[in-house]
């Protein structure tokens, strides 16, 4: 005879949900410009997978850079484009990025307020000089590295990052 399961045997072998509230993970400053803050939320080294909040001063631009996998990015607040479209992202505004496409984030100048972006990043952001070669690599592995080791300095050992 087959046994049922009842409800709560299925919400007991369940996963459950893992919360982290805004306070729970500091902000850092970026090691490679002033002006660019970053909290990393997830960082699952064997999926790939990276989420990390940001935060520009106005006229921040980043490093030309290519994506090996999809990121999503949702703005929350100020305004952001790449130098390579025309478009601008302001605050409620997803754009998605397919694998493969190369861009310059950059942050307005005449900005008025600090630009908030939530991005979830698949694979490796490959980091290119004028010349397109590659300067360094950002993954899962050396952005939980950079965001343990900064947390640190300031005196937060082992932020509860979501990990695998």
């Amino acid at each position: 005879m087959k046994k049922t399961t009842t409800m709560s045997e299925a919400i007991g072998h369940a996963p459950t949900a893992e919360h982290l509230g805004d306070a729970d993970l500091p902000w850092v400053s970026s090691h490679r410009m002033d002006g660019v803050e970053l909290k990393v939320v997830t960082a699952k080294v064997k999926e790939g997978i990276w989420i990390v909040r940001n935060r520009f001063a106005p006229g921040i631009e980043l490093q030309t850079h290519k994506h090996t996998g999809q990121v999503h990015a949702f703005t929350l607040s100020g305004a952001w484009g790449y130098r390579e479209s025309e478009y601008l992202n302001t605050g409620g505004s997803f754009l998605y990025e397919p694998a493969g496409s190369i861009h310059t984030l950059y942050v307005p100048e005449n900005n008025t307020e600090v630009t908030d972006i939530w991005f979830a990043i698949w694979g490796a952001n490959l980091n290119m000089n004028d010349a397109g070669d590659i300067e360094s690599v950002t993954d899962a592995e050396s952005i939980l590295d950079f965001y343990r080791r900064a947390c640190a300095k300031i005196g937060v050992e082992n932020p509860p990052v979501l990990t695998d």
